[in-house]
């Protein structure tokens, strides 16, 4: 198939991962940058991605349809795309092109982000919707989504992989590690497991982290970057314990996060939810928390323990190549159901 690809599209984000995917998986991708439909300030960018409105949405919608008329695709797959007008959408489908909608943000979460004034209009005129939780299927159905499928996020096979042989403890610098965000009360927990438990807590992310941090955690937990691609592989290869949070103010049931340092032969220490155990048999692929006391015992349990370690992470990293945790499986689950879409059509 030939495919209108539109998302954020660097090397660092995870759209660009799926649109790399569809390469592999033998069809054609077209693609549009929505990074550079963006204005100059940083001030403006905050007001477009609030309002979603302006010359640059007006020209991203213009330069898709452009493309479609130019390329004609048989999918518009939109990742994660805010700046879409429901009549381009019509457009699409009236030149007969499919229409998907790749969400992995929760549209219906708590969290109250910003952003979804034209987003929760487009949701009835796609004619797919791919989430990430089961939620949000009655969430798209009430707003008037004509099909829902969910998949779950997913590792990237080219920066996700496992050390070298022969990687031990040796290697290891890093303690008990996390890299990510500092959403709901990660800055508090980090900071607990390494000033009440003494752990070797070493946290890599955004700036946001020095603003979550008291003074003396930021200067002692914090390395002060984010971590990309190879660097961020290499810190998971680096870390005797990688830590992975649900983030309960998305709703969320499992994380990427989890299928990422699996694939990359780390060990997993994850916060236990429904979604984890149903994709990680607990203590053979991954261990699982509930809450800072189990945490800290099962940090405990394993800081020491390498060869547990190594076991777990072996089983964890055959675990997620077998059953499919990467971006190629989890994309061609939605193809599958795309083309499905595309019968319905044309009956």
């Amino acid at each position: 198939m030939k495919i209108l690809y539109v998302g954020q599209l660097s090397p660092n984000d995870s759209a660009q991962y799926r649109a790399w995917a569809l390469e592999r998986l033998g069809h054609t991708v077209v693609a549009l940058n929505c990074l550079d439909y963006q204005p100059g300030s940083a001030l403006l960018r905050k007001v477009l991605h609030r309002a979603q409105m302006g010359p640059w949405v007006s020209r991203l919608n213009r330069d898709i349809l452009a493309a479609a008329e130019r390329e004609r695709p048989e999918v518009f797959w939109a990742d994660k795309l805010l700046g879409l007008w429901p009549k381009t959408l019509d457009r699409l489908r009236g030149m007969g092109v499919a229409t998907v909608s790749y969400m992995i943000d929760n549209a219906f979460g708590p969290r109250r982000d910003p952003g979804w004034r034209l987003y929760m209009k487009d949701i009835p005129h796609f004619d797919l919707h791919v989430v990430q939780r089961d939620k949000n299927i009655a969430d798209y159905k009430e707003r008037g989504a004509r099909d829902v499928i969910k998949i779950q996020t997913a590792c990237e096979p080219t920066i996700h992989f496992p050390a070298p042989e022969g990687w031990s403890d040796k290697d290891r610098d890093r303690g008990v590690s996390f890299v990510g965000t500092s959403y709901d009360d990660r800055p508090e927990f980090l900071t607990r497991l390494w000033s009440e438990c003494g752990f070797p807590v070493v946290i890599s992310g955004d700036c946001m982290w020095n603003e979550r941090l008291d003074a003396e955690a930021a200067k002692a937990l914090y390395t002060g970057s984010e971590l990309y691609g190879r660097d961020y592989r290499e810190a998971i290869w680096r870390s005797k314990i990688n830590l992975s949070f649900i983030t309960h103010s998305n709703q969320d049931e499992f994380v990427h996060k989890s299928f990422e340092i699996a694939a990359c032969g780390g060990f997993l220490l994850a916060e236990r939810s429904a979604g984890h155990l149903a994709r990680f048999r607990e203590d053979e692929e991954a261990v699982f928390f509930t809450g800072f006391e189990e945490c800290a015992e099962k940090i405990r349990r394993y800081l020491l323990d390498e060869a547990a370690r190594e076991r777990i992470s072996a089983a964890g990293r055959e675990r997620a190549v077998r059953d499919g945790y990467s971006n190629d499986a989890q994309v061609a689950k939605i193809v599958e159901r795309l083309q499905t879409v595309g019968r319905l059509r044309r009956l």
